[in-house]
């Protein structure tokens, strides 16, 4: 006759602090793919071809439209007090004299996120999207390379984005404070 024994199971969860201190002490590998999300240490998922050519089109294609408008930050954190430092695919950020150097960017830096989504799909909906929309960023795509298309969320509120869009094929997107840097969904998700 086995014996069940029910345990609760207790996580200890990290501040942002804490996780700079374990990356400056080397317990987390300056370059890892992790990321801390909501106080855990979250492994990064693996990134196809797919994945690459779309973040590196969208780099390409902001730098030489957004020219000293914005600063773009690919796969550079963002500090959400006091448990998250996501690492979005892509962030255009509200240029600064110092580029950065100084201080991670905050909430209050980000003009748009970019997530590139095909094997983090759940996650970048279900865990990032409300973690951005509770730390007021203003705008947030998430790039479907499964659905083929680009959901655009705007109005953060409670913890959620009021506006949301999902433009497929054939459409086209541009960030909300630039309205004149128009982007081809088909150019995103390439062939």
């Amino acid at each position: 006759m086995a014996i069940e024994v029910e345990a609760e199971v207790k996580r200890r969860r990290f501040t942002v602090d804490e996780y700079h201190r374990m990356i400056e002490t080397g317990i987390v590998r300056e370059g890892e793919r992790v990321e801390l999300i909501r106080g855990e240490l979250v492994q990064k998922m693996g990134i196809g071809p797919g994945h690459v050519g779309c973040v590196a089109f969208l780099n390409q294609r902001l730098v030489l439209r957004l020219a000293d408008r914005a600063l773009l930050s690919p796969g550079g954190p963002i500090v959400i007090l006091p448990d998250s430092e996501p690492e979005p695919d892509v962030t255009l950020l509200k240029p600064r004299v110092d580029f950065y150097r100084r201080a991670h960017p905050r909430p209050e830096d980000v003009v748009l996120v970019i997530e590139v989504a095909d094997s983090s799909r759940r996650f970048d909906r279900n865990v990032k999207r409300p973690l951005y929309a509770e730390a007021g960023i203003a705008e947030y795509w998430i790039v479907d390379l499964v659905d083929e298309l680009v959901e655009i969320h705007r109005q953060p509120e409670g913890g959620a984005y009021r506006h949301v869009e999902r433009i497929g094929r054939g459409g086209s997107v541009s960030p909300q404070a630039f309205p004149d840097v128009v982007l081809a969904v088909d150019e995103i998700l390439g062939d």
